[in-house]
């Protein structure tokens, strides 16, 4: 609990007031956008008040907390400790549990602070959640895998990579780390021979030979644009006559079947991804809080629109159902909030 509380704490630094300044809004394709007539000192109040006496209001918290995007609760966690003199993240981990307050101190985060906690958390203890850090090594941009790199730095003292290496191993290791440089080329440009050329290439590191030449894949996956991996996409069906990730769960086992197939998915369609993942989390029996924690916090304010459509049209189900019969009390509400109704 002390790692959550210091790290929500971060203390305004250069780089963060950097990372703010260049997300006004980080996407606008969220359930959560700006609060009309934004007021700190009165949200202050409202929080203040929620955890004051007896027990917590937790559905103030919902309310404020859950509709403010990351910028206005910088600003709120700023106008709370400059009225209060302690910190806001502090508090509300004192007055709350379980999963509600994992989902709140997440909001609390900015973006890549958020990322950061969540590698860390994955990869401290016995065992390694791999899926965390597929989910967000996968499908973040270059600029943001950056920034990520540079907070988890500053916080924990130690490189990520340096983390990762000591964490996974073999080749699994290997496509993790070309993602961590953040080198993919992020151009609009498509080289058709080299499209070709590509598509044939993995086609010969694969399907075609005994055993795979993984490094091939690599190369392709984690290096090239998206429109460029999209053409490398349709060259390949018409080479082998099957679709690249078909031929990845037949070549590939584990996590690197799993990391090769999200960098696939991520250039297709993150919202089709995160669907998926949401999906998986909810159905059947129990349910990953963990991965369904960290979409519905890190994609609130950027894509959950298009999220809950490709549900929506994958599933047959709303997002919104699905969480609904997956989830209770406070933790459920703020998730629905976060979800945006039906």
């Amino acid at each position: 609990m002390l790692l959550i509380c210091s790290f929500v704490a971060f203390c305004t630094s250069s780089l963060e007031i950097h990372t703010l300044s260049t997300m006004a809004a980080i996407g606008n394709r969220g359930t959560v956008t700006e609060a009309a007539g934004f007021d700190p000192e009165a949200d202050v109040q409202r929080l203040r008040g929620a955890m004051k006496g007896a027990g917590t209001d937790e559905a103030a918290v919902i309310e404020v907390i859950a509709h403010r995007t990351i910028a206005q609760r910088q600003r709120i966690k700023e106008a709370y400790k400059q009225a209060i003199g302690k910190d806001l993240a502090d508090d509300l981990s004192s007055e709350l549990s379980g999963n509600f307050r994992s989902v709140v101190l997440g909001l609390l985060m900015l973006a890549p602070v958020y990322d950061a906690y969540e590698l860390k958390n994955a990869m401290k203890g016995a065992g390694t959640e791999e899926a965390c850090l597929i989910d967000i090594l996968a499908s973040r941009s270059n600029a943001e895998i950056k920034t990520i790199n540079a907070f988890y730095k500053k916080e924990y003292g130690k490189d990520l990579e340096e983390d990762v290496c000591g964490d996974t191993s073999g080749m699994f290791q290997r496509v993790l780390v070309s993602l961590l440089t953040a080198g993919r080329d992020e151009s609009d440009k498509v080289d058709e021979a080299q499209a070709v050329q590509d598509a044939k290439e993995i086609y010969e590191a694969g399907e075609a030979r005994w055993g795979t030449d993984e490094v091939k894949f690599l190369t392709v996956l984690c290096v090239r644009n998206r429109n460029h991996l999209l053409r490398v996409f349709e060259e390949y069906q018409k080479i082998s006559g099957r679709d690249i990730e078909d031929s990845i769960k037949r070549e590939m086992s584990g996590c690197l079947e799993d990391v090769f197939l999200a960098i696939v998915k991520c250039m297709r369609s993150k919202p089709a991804f995160f669907a998926e993942r949401l999906y998986k989390s909810m159905k059947g029996l129990g349910t990953t809080d963990s991965v369904l924690i960290r979409i519905m916090v890190a994609r609130a304010e950027i894509d959950m629109l298009d999220i809950k459509a490709q549900f929506l049209k994958m599933y047959g189900k709303t997002l919104y159902s699905f969480i609904k019969g997956d989830t209770s009390g406070d933790y459920r509400k703020i998730l629905l909030e976060l979800c945006g109704g039906e």
